[in-house]
């Protein structure tokens, strides 16, 4: 079912690209197959590899992942290898090298996060956030969990996050958690977004699962996370920082003793990685 859905996506996005025929690989008789490559100009994490080579065989060709999710590659290495029809190939080179590319600054920047915090604390998890593009919700997520990182929420019926602006409607986050409590299936953890320890002592007094501290300096997040601590509660709830944290202030926020890490930064700020098609054999 997911392949199909992913599929449907690829075809989706090619249509933007060809509305009605390709005039340019028109010149390209319908009968040639060729060999080509897609290769690093940089270096960087793959990802969402084997996501590709799905679609590109669902549409004829023969493909062979070289550089599987997860794994570094080089400047000029090879990291995918493809044969088949060639006009058909010219007509989705751009769109699978612009979803790759993504995909592998995404995977890049996530697996310099989780390895900047694991040599501090290895048991932190780097997350990912909804600042997701639109359309590209699937890519970008795989290629945070084949760097290491956790997907966080994929949508939103995966569980209860009351932020900000829900908590405008209450009298108190305790008040909230308890509303989310009643309503919540037994399987929805629920997460509540506040800026204050007080707030973070009482929603977790309240039945909270993750209290996520937002938009709070390293001391900040030490000092609620100590008086979670001395309240008897710290064993009972996650601690999830989110907010300002980049790759150069991150180890700052890992001392300070959180589980979790989240960051827009690893999907909305990631630098696409510079890759190539190169076709190296045309069969006429």
């Amino acid at each position: 079912m997911v392949e199909e859905v992913v599929f449907r996506k690829f075809i989706e996005w090619l249509s933007e690209d060809i509305p009605y025929w390709d005039v340019t690989s028109e010149i390209i008789p319908p009968q040639v197959t060729c060999e080509a490559v897609v290769i690093a100009k940089e270096e960087g994490v793959a990802a969402c590899c084997e996501d590709l080579a799905m679609i590109l065989e669902k549409m004829g060709f023969t493909v062979r992942v070289l550089k599987k999710s997860g794994e570094e590659f080089g400047k000029w290495d090879q990291v995918m290898w493809i044969k088949g029809n060639m006009r058909r190939l010219m007509e989705i080179e751009r769109l699978l090298l612009n979803i790759l590319s993504q995909a592998f600054g995404v995977a890049t920047l996530t697996k310099a996060f989780v390895e900047k915090a694991r040599r501090i604390n290895p048991n932190l998890k780097i997350a990912a956030t909804r600042k997701v593009k639109p359309g590209f919700q699937y890519f970008e997520k795989k290629a945070i969990a084949a760097a290491g990182g956790d997907t966080h929420r994929l949508n939103l019926s995966d569980m209860i996050l009351i932020k900000e602006n829900h908590l405008k409607y209450f009298n108190s986050v305790g008040e909230a958690v308890k509303k989310a409590r009643e309503l919540a299936s037994f399987s929805k953890k629920i997460e509540i977004e506040v800026a204050e320890a007080e707030d973070a002592v009482e929603a977790a007094e309240a039945g909270a699962d993750i209290i996520m501290l937002d938009n709070c300096t390293p001391e900040k997040v030490r000092r609620t996370i100590e008086m979670l601590r001395e309240k008897g509660l710290r064993s009972r709830v996650l601690v999830e920082v989110s907010g300002g944290v980049k790759l150069e202030n991150l180890e700052e926020y890992v001392e300070a003793g959180p589980d979790i890490i989240s960051s827009g930064e690893l999907t909305h700020s990631a630098k696409a990685v510079d890759i190539s098609l190169e076709v190296t054999r045309v069969e006429k």
